[in-house]
């Protein structure tokens, strides 16, 4: 009974006591509270942190492979890019150079035969020179006939004059204009007219009307329903002097069709421009495109065109020869 005396007397001292000890604690838990709170805060931080930089790493190595795969990839593509250029190059220089080859082989086989065009030309400057050298004499005799013909006309003319003046020549009683006594020798007209004979003047002739009948007409024996020649060349009469052709090969080269020469049908730079156009027509076109169709295109047109050339090379060399 003294105990529970002694403990109701000290009761509210303990009550004190406790709620002292109480109101301490509540602000020492809160405190705890905050500082657990805080490191678990900073802990977790670390954690999700230390997470993250795990994912990074991966991440990153993830992005290496992969970009090193679409490197590579791109790498590969380029390369391939770059060969399959590399061998159209080589393929268009072997084109090239195999169209060089055959072009220059054609050309000096059909289109410019060198050895050929050199007799040719040859034989043609062998004819200008014979041609040449014939009409040279031709000229000069021609100059000379002129020039005889002049002193023939020139010779006429003053026979003629002298003729006209036969009436000054001088007598023995009177001397003439051109004998004048103050004169020691003639004029050479005084010669002239003592050679020359003097003129007499024809009586001009009547001409006859022509009394043709109706039946000389229609039978055409008059001189005006055909023509004939009164005085007919002789049979062997000799041929004139000089470079001339005889009248049957002369009617026969005139009245011949026309046949023109290969300087007049083409044009002298006709090879020239052949190139030209074959080299404008390669430019536009393709070097790849259907390459053999158009080296059987060319070549049978080459052919074509080299037939037609050496066959009129081949007659007007024979032209010439002739």
């Amino acid at each position: 009974m003294a105990t529970l005396a002694r403990l109701q007397a000290r009761s509210s001292t303990v009550g004190n006591q406790y709620y002292f000890r109480n109101s301490v604690v509540d602000p020492f838990r809160i405190k705890e509270n905050d500082a657990a709170v805080k490191i678990q805060s900073w802990f977790r931080g670390c954690q999700v942190r230390a997470y993250i930089r795990h994912l990074n790493r991966i991440v990153t190595i993830i992005q290496k492979w992969w970009r090193s795969f679409l490197g590579r990839k791109q790498y590969q593509l380029t390369v391939q890019v770059a060969y399959y250029t590399m061998m159209m190059n080589l393929y268009n220089a072997m084109a090239v150079r195999i169209q060089r080859r055959w072009r220059g082989y054609r050309v000096r086989k059909y289109l410019f035969n060198y050895y050929y065009l050199k007799e040719y030309l040859r034989v043609v400057s062998e004819t200008n020179d014979a041609i040449r050298k014939a009409l040279e004499e031709f000229a000069e005799m021609k100059e000379r006939e002129e020039k005889k013909a002049n002193l023939e006309r020139e010779e006429k003319k003053r026979n003629y004059q002298a003729r006209k003046m036969h009436y000054l020549l001088s007598t023995k009683q009177i001397p003439g204009i051109y004998n004048s006594p103050f004169r020691k020798e003639p004029d050479p007209w005084e010669l002239q007219l003592q050679k020359a004979k003097p003129l007499t003047h024809r009586r001009p002739k009547v001409k006859q009307k022509d009394s043709t009948s109706l039946n000389d007409w229609l039978a055409c024996t008059s001189a005006r329903s055909f023509p004939r020649s009164e005085i007919l060349p002789p049979i062997n009469r000799k041929q004139c002097q000089g470079p001339f052709r005889d009248i049957t090969e002369v009617l026969e080269q005139r009245y011949k069709p026309l046949e023109p020469t290969l300087w007049v049908a083409e044009p002298i730079n006709e090879l020239k421009l052949a190139r030209e156009e074959l080299r404008r027509e390669q430019w536009v076109r393709n070097v790849n495109d259907n390459m053999i169709s158009r080296l059987y295109y060319h070549h049978l047109s080459s052919s074509r065109s080299m037939e037609n050339y050496i066959q009129k090379l081949d007659r007007l060399y024979k032209e010439n020869r002739r």
